[in-house]
């Protein structure tokens, strides 16, 4: 009796041995892994909105452009350029779900055949926090609710660079998600009556704008056209909410006959720093412009995507 006891225990002892070995072999195979196999980058990770606060939900896609019959994805991290990648080790497909916690954070993903080789992987993508906008400071101003002592003078160079109207996104449907968050968080409107406000804010020909230096050029439409600005000073508004947003007006003082004699920026900001979207009015009047608050069309990064764009729009 005492033998076969001895045997069966045995017996145990060696499977689970066994499995050990082999889960071991695994976890060497994923942790640590990310930044030394031996695969082709043909994997592109979608959905890495521009920047995120503290807190917000990082949702990421791998895409293969191939088909495969492979499905065992391996997530992996590091903090500091210096630090080994490790393994996510509950995400295990196409999808990453993660806080965003790490300003800097590396981010990549591997795809193995069934005999857990790696078949192709991506490169990394970095994370950034910018909390700017959620200290209780910048959000009282970011509302606008302010004094005046505090709004500061600001040069075209904070909107420097190549913007894509978001308009064309409401048209296609691709905000809808949006405005269904804004029903769950806000609760001020219904999803239809958010899509109507915005479609009547957003709404624009100017698909594209270019800001390089004191000249901006724009997309309307076929048609192109170029103007060179400075600066005009700024405008304090009172909204019947009882918030308050500054101007940024620039004056046209060369370019060609189409272009707006005055352009008025918004972007929920009230002294120099880099703009991650704004609002734009333009127009011959600078008066007349002032008075505009019903249509603001918006502009963001033009390299940003729907998911990032999507993603940036919730965050705020």
């Amino acid at each position: 009796m005492r033998k076969k006891t001895m045997v069966k225990w045995s017996s145990v002892m060696v499977i689970g041995s066994l499995l050990a070995a082999c889960q071991a072999s695994d976890e060497d195979q994923d942790v640590g892994g990310g930044s030394n196999h031996d695969a082709p980058e043909k994997v592109e990770i979608e959905g890495l909105a521009d920047h995120y606060h503290t807190g917000d939900t990082i949702n990421l896609t791998a895409e293969l452009d191939e088909e495969t019959d492979y499905d065992h994805w391996r997530w992996y991290t590091r903090d500091d350029e210096g630090d080994e990648w490790a393994n996510v080790s509950d995400q295990g497909d196409r999808e990453f779900t993660e806080e965003a916690t790490v300003d800097g954070q590396e981010i990549k993903v591997v795809l193995f055949d069934d005999d857990h080789d790696a078949y192709v992987q991506s490169d990394s993508v970095e994370v950034v926090i910018d909390d700017h906008d959620h200290d209780e400071e910048s959000q009282r101003i970011y509302d606008g609710y302010f004094e005046d002592s505090e709004v500061e003078d600001r040069d075209l160079s904070d909107w420097e660079g190549d913007w894509q109207s978001v308009y064309p996104y409401l048209q296609e449907g691709d905000l809808d998600e949006v405005f269904e968050h804004k029903v769950e968080d806000e609760g001020d409107m219904t999803e239809e009556e958010y899509k109507e406000y915005y479609d009547e804010g957003y709404q624009t020909e100017v698909d594209r704008i270019v800001i390089e230096e004191a000249t901006v050029t724009f997309f309307d439409n076929a048609e192109e056209y170029t103007g060179e600005y400075t600066y005009d000073g700024y405008e304090i508004l009172t909204y019947d909410a009882g918030n308050r947003g500054v101007r940024y007006i620039f004056e046209l003082e060369d370019g060609e006959e189409e272009a707006p004699q005055y352009i008025q920026f918004s972007d929920h900001n009230i002294f120099p720093t880099e703009s991650h979207h704004f609002h734009l009015f333009w127009g011959d009047d600078r008066e007349e412009l002032l008075e505009e608050v019903t249509n603001w069309p918006t502009y963001y990064p033009s390299e940003m995507d729907t998911d990032e764009i999507v993603q940036e729009m919730m965050a705020h």
